[in-house]
């Protein structure tokens, strides 16, 4: 009898699909891709998560011709980067994948990333994409992950590099990459709702 109690148990728990998300309604996202090259679960599946709750998302680019991930997902940018302003958005991510090391060194999206910080916004970034916030200076002293191969990067720039596949650290939300897409866009759901 106890036995048929913990398979019911287990059974009900299963089938509530573990943790419930609040709603984000009417939060802004910036989504910020490479121009080609970008990762294509990095993008999706944070975007359908946001969406889900209630966000709007932009994808901002340097180009505004088209975007093609490195799987061959087509994404039509909404605006340029160079004419993105942080205040508009209530969240700001930067999406992984090869391509994404355009930013590193990318004096626009240094500035938007520490803008973001100034004024308290969520900050995120996946996959090689967290060194263009170390590079930015917005990670000295901060927890973060990164792909494995950038972890002495981040260290490099003050970063304090935690090898897991998501960390938070206030407002700044780190990924280590593709597998841990849907982990990384829960965690921005959750930053955003103030948990």
């Amino acid at each position: 009898m106890l036995l048929i109690l913990l398979i019911g148990v287990l059974v009900a728990g299963c089938a509530q699909g573990g943790e419930e998300l609040e709603r984000i309604e009417g939060k802004r996202i910036l989504m910020i891709i490479a121009s080609s090259n970008f990762r294509d679960e990095e993008y999706r599946e944070p975007r359908k998560i946001l969406e889900a709750q209630g966000a709007k998302v932009t994808v901002a680019s340097s180009t505004l011709e088209g975007c093609r991930g490195m799987l061959g997902l087509y994404v039509q940018p909404d605006i340029l980067l160079n004419r993105v302003k942080a205040e508009d958005y209530d969240g700001i991510l930067f999406i992984g994948g090869s391509g994404s090391s355009e930013y590193w060194d990318n004096k626009i999206a240094h500035t938007i990333a520490q803008e973001a910080v100034k004024q308290n916004k969520v900050l995120g970034a996946i996959c090689i994409a967290p060194v263009t916030l170390a590079n930015a200076g917005v990670l000295k002293g901060k927890r973060a992950t990164v792909w494995p191969s950038e972890g002495p990067r981040l260290r490099n720039l003050g970063a304090q590099y935690v090898p897991s596949s998501v960390q938070v650290d206030g407002k700044i939300v780190t990924a280590d990459g593709p597998r841990s897409a849907k982990a990384f866009g829960e965690a921005i759901v959750k930053a955003l709702a103030g948990k």
